[in-house]
Order: C-alpha cells, then sequence, then structure tokens
C-alpha cells in the first residue's frame, strides 16, 4: 500500500499521501466528481477496489470536504448506501482567457459550472503590466459578487488557470517568443498570480484551453481523439489524443498559424517568415484583404463600410459575403481551402474522430466551414475521413474560459497534488502547492 511523506516549508507541515494511496484516492474522487459512481459499493464495482480501501478514501475525501453524503440509494439486497455527492461549492476556481482583442474572466465552482463572468475589448499589446492589472480587478470584481451570492465572505480560490493567445511554456507558465504580445515574453505570469492570490496558478496556449473547454463540456464530451481549430485573428490548433490534451516537449504543439502554405513572399507574417498559414487566412488577413477589396472598387459593399467607418474587419468581410458580396465570398471560400489543405494533412496523419472549428472568424456563415469541409475529405485519406466529423464549437466564445478552468481543476486533482493537501484542509495557501511542481495533465 501507499506510505505517507511528512515535509516542512518554513513553519508549515505537508502531509503527503504516496504510491497506491494516491492514486486509490484520485481514483475515488474522480467517479464521484464525474458521476460514474454515487455510492461506496459503486467505487468499489469501477475501480476494483477493497471495501475497507473506499471506506478510507471516502472518509478521508470527506473530513477535507470534498465529498459529502446525501440521501439513501438503490439497494440490492440489505441496507441501503448512502449517496455521495462531490462539494463543487466548497471553492472556487478563478479563470481567463486573454485574446488578442478582448478579455474574459470566471469564476467557477469546482466542478466547472460558470458562477460569473465578464467579458470586454481589451488590447493583448498593451502589455503585462497594464493587462493583468485589469484581469485582477475583474477577478475580485467576480469573487466579491459570488461570496455575496453565496452569503460566504470566506469562500476560498483554489486554483487560478489562464489562457493567452502565444505560445506558453507550460512547465514555467511564461509567455516564449509571442508574435502579437510585445513585452509579454518570458513574463512571470503564474508566479505573479499566485502570490497575488496565494493559490496555484497554471497557464497556457488560449488555444489548449478551448480544446478542452470542448473535451469536458462541450462538442468532444465523450471523444478521446479531436482537432481543435482557432479560426480568428490568428490560427491555432489544439490536439487532444486519447483524452488527453497533448502540448509537446515545450508546450508549443498546434501551432499551425504558421505553417508554411504559400510560396508567395510578398506578405510578412507577424513571426516574420513568409507564406504562414495565419498571413493567408487569418482574421487579420481577411481584414488587409477586405480592404484593398473595397480601395480597388472590387467589393460595393466592403467600399461603403470604408466610407462609412475608415476601416474594414474580418466581420465586416462575413458580412458583405452573406449579403452575396463576390469579392468577399471568394476571401472566404480561399481562406477556408487554405486551412482545410493544411487539416487534410493533420488528419490523415492524426485519425481524429472530431475536428471543431471555433473562434471568431469561425463564425462567419457556412461558407468558410463548407470550404473547409470540402476541402479536408476530398484532400484526405479515405479510411481517415470514414467516421470523421467536422463541426463548430458549441461553446463559441466561453471555450476558452470553461476550458481555463477545467485545466486547473485537472491539474489540481490529478493523483500527486491530490495527496499532497488532501490532509492539509485545501490548497489554498499551502506554499508547497503555490510553487505548482508542473506537468502534463493526466485527465
Amino acid at each position: 500500500m501507499g506510505q505517507v511523506q511528512v515535509s516542512r516549508t518554513g513553519s508549515t507541515t505537508t502531509t503527503t499521501l504516496v504510491g497506491e494511496h494516491a492514486d486509490s484516492l484520485a481514483t475515488v474522487l474522480g467517479l464521484v466528481r464525474s458521476g460514474t459512481a454515487r455510492t461506496r459499493p459503486e467505487i468499489g464495482r469501477h475501480s476494483g477496489l477493497g471495501r475497507t480501501v473506499v471506506t478510507q478514501r471516502v472518509n478521508q475525501l470527506t473530513a477535507c470536504g470534498l465529498l459529502e453524503e446525501g440521501a439513501l440509494g438503490p439497494s440490492s439486497g440489505g441496507r441501503a448506501p448512502r449517496e455521495l455527492r462531490f462539494r463543487a461549492r466548497a471553492g472556487v476556481i478563478l479563470a481567463a482567457e486573454l485574446g488578442a482583442t478582448s478579455i474574459g474572466v470566471g469564476v467557477t465552482d469546482l466542478a466547472g459550472s460558470v458562477l460569473a463572468e465578464h467579458t470586454e475589448p481589451a488590447d493583448i499589446a498593451k502589455g503585462p503590466e497594464s493587462v493583468l492589472s485589469r484581469v485582477e480587478e475583474l477577478f475580485d470584481e467576480l469573487l466579491d459578487r459570488v461570496r455575496a451570492g453565496t452569503a460566504d465572505e470566506n469562500l476560498a480560490v483554489w486554483g487560478v488557470g489562464i489562457g493567452l493567445p502565444g505560445p506558453v511554456e507550460f512547465a514555467t507558465g511564461r509567455p516564449s517568443a509571442p508574435p502579437i504580445m510585445p513585452g509579454w515574453d518570458g513574463y512571470p505570469v503564474r508566479d505573479r498570480l499566485a502570490r497575488r492570490y496565494d493559490t496555484p496558478v497554471w497557464v497556457d496556449n488560449e488555444v489548449n484551453t478551448m480544446a478542452l473547454g470542448e473535451l469536458r463540456a462541450g462538442t468532444a464530451r465523450g471523444h478521446g481523439d479531436i482537432l481543435y481549430v482557432k479560426i480568428g485573428t490568428g490560427i491555432g490548433a489544439g490536439l487532444v489524443s486519447g483524452g488527453t490534451l497533448h502540448r509537446g516537449s515545450q508546450g508549443c504543439a498546434g501551432d499551425i498559424g504558421h505553417a508554411a502554405v504559400s510560396d508567395e513572399d510578398e506578405v510578412v507574417c507577424r513571426c516574420g517568415n513568409t507564406g504562414c498559414l495565419e498571413a493567408h487566412a487569418g482574421g487579420a488577413a481577411l481584414a488587409r484583404d477586405g480592404l484593398a477589396a473595397a480601395e480597388e472598387g472590387r467589393s460595393p459593399f466592403l467600399a461603403d463600410v470604408l466610407a462609412a467607418t475608415g476601416t474594414v474587419t474580418a466581420a465586416d468581410v462575413s458580412r458583405a459575403a452573406q449579403s452575396g458580396d463576390r469579392a468577399s465570398v471568394e476571401l472566404l471560400t480561399r481562406a477556408g481551402r487554405l486551412i482545410g489543405n493544411l487539416l487534410a494533412t493533420l488528419v490523415s496523419f492524426y485519425n481524429p474522430a472530431l475536428v471543431i472549428i471555433g473562434g471568431g472568424v469561425s463564425g462567419a456563415g457556412d461558407l468558410l466551414l463548407a470550404a473547409v469541409r470540402e476541402t479536408v475529405y476530398r484532400r484526405s485519406l479515405p479510411l481517415a475521413t470514414r467516421e470523421l466529423r467536422i463541426t463548430r464549437s458549441e461553446l463559441s466564445d466561453r471555450a476558452g474560459l470553461v476550458g481555463a478552468a477545467f485545466m486547473a481543476l485537472d491539474e489540481l486533482f490529478a493523483a500527486e497534488r491530490l495527496a499532497r493537501w488532501v490532509g492539509n484542509g485545501s490548497p489554498a495557501g499551502d506554499p508547497a502547492l503555490v510553487e505548482v511542481p508542473l506537468r502534463s495533465p493526466v485527465f
């Protein structure tokens, strides 16, 4: 069986359960959290653990406030067992998705349900001090609102999850040379928020959090192998294999926006290279090409928009295409085909069951999605597309926010981390946990 380790950090003594003890603890909690098992006998049947071990683990999880007993469950002969419930309101998670042009923040319970949220325009290029200060202000406002609504002024923050619109070294929680985030390279996002809220913090690329959001609470529920593609100002992908988010060795897996799709060198991408998918098919590219169509007289619709507003956006191109504007239809179709060509390679290589298209540009009617589908089905191997489904995101703008919360929850309740604080009450304020020795999540 497992062992117990005792360590000290300053004046704090930490008890850690290790080995089989930690694994069985996480297994029992996972079964109740997911709703797979609701009674002790059901836990035993699903886990293979003995009655005594199940009872011990349930008692430990109840003592630290994660489980509670409810009504009597169904009887299979003899005394009916008590049902067990996961105490989702024992604490809260702070979650944020930072996009190129917006901030979305929220407070969720320990089951990932959003209790309060707020979204507003923002410019990520203003730098980490300005943007994160605003994120902290919004976190505090929403947390006060949730505490007031629950009449619990001491409701603890158990973790923080953040998605950023650029490459992130997951092990350190620091952005790594993000093309659209001047001043963010190497910035200690995790360390700053961990000090501010005295709780563990996890930081990842926003596309990964979007993929995780869809996997946990959206279109991809029940699927093990998916490809999430965000088409917004930039383009990126989140890969899930066997139910596990694949980040790669440095955390930059899925950065398809900077894959070469053209030999043209007239357009320089934000990363400094030419021929990148993002530079030809992303939201900024659609806006650039739409502006050119308006100025050159190829699009009366966009020319009117330019005269009225002084600019052309990707959303304007979408509206023009939906109204039948020929130049805009061509722009969206071309973008869909370029994206589809690259995805066809990934589909043949990776063989996902589901491709989810999200991001702001994905809402451009059916035209872009149709072009992506047609190209993928035509260019991929028949076996790879035989049961493949390509669909829009179910969570839409909330995918990244929800996924950021689940990122923190999955890490928080992973076996070795759960075992480090289950005997100490909660993760909040535990210096060993606030430091967060990170790794790839185990789902």
